[in-house]
């Protein structure tokens, strides 16, 4: 018990110390070091990389909207006050950036997500039902499991860009609903609508090919 509580204490003195570095290289950045705003890049390249890639599915896109994204930061770093974490600033612009290349394609209207009805407000997620069967088990299960992953990309299009991006934050990031909503400038309700209206538009989608 006191091990844990020491290794706790540890942890969590660890954590400070790297969010006191982190607002220390923000400051000196914003004072116009850019060796400081450098080493942020270097920080969260692989992150934001990542992130514009999981939300436009598209290495060139992915690409723009990361250079697109660390110029906005670099442009607007003296707005950022401290309110939220660094990471969190950052991935609202990345997120943004995202929303407004896939919004330029062109190829879905942007909705306001509706209220979700009382009765299916606890809908369970068509991806939570998947039995976890490993698709190289056999040719078979892993022509399966390419073919699955064909509709959900084909299933994904039928999002608007807020809703593909709530999932991909949700599903594939792991973040709570309340930091999307932060980072869409949008409340915690307005997310869990978006992430509903999305679900329920996969699933119908992906039910039908069972």
């Amino acid at each position: 018990m006191g091990m844990s509580v020491a290794l706790e204490g540890d942890a969590r003195q660890a954590a400070l110390a790297k969010a006191a570095e982190e607002q220390a290289l923000v400051r000196k950045a914003q004072a116009g070091d850019r060796l400081a705003f450098d080493d942020l890049v270097r920080r969260y390249d692989r992150d934001v990389l990542r992130l514009a890639l999981n939300l436009v599915h598209n290495a060139d896109e992915a690409r723009d909207v990361y250079q697109e994204s660390f110029l906005r930061c670099y442009r607007n770093l003296h707005r950022f006050r401290f309110e939220c974490s660094f990471y969190t600033w950052l991935y609202r612009i990345v997120t943004n950036v995202a929303l407004d290349h896939l919004r330029r394609r062109g190829t879905h209207r942007e909705e306001q997500a509706p209220e979700i009805p009382d009765g299916d407000r606890v809908a369970h997620d068509f991806f939570d039902r998947q039995p976890e069967e490993s698709a190289s088990s056999s040719p078979e299960k892993q022509l399966l499991g390419q073919e699955l992953a064909r509709h959900i990309r084909d299933a994904m299009n039928l999002l608007s860009p807020r809703e593909r991006t709530v999932f991909e934050l949700k599903h594939y990031h792991g973040l709570r609903l309340r930091a999307i909503g932060e980072m869409l400038g949008t409340s915690e309700e307005t997310a869990k609508n978006s992430l509903f209206r999305a679900t329920k538009k996969l699933r119908a989608k992906l039910d039908a090919i069972r």
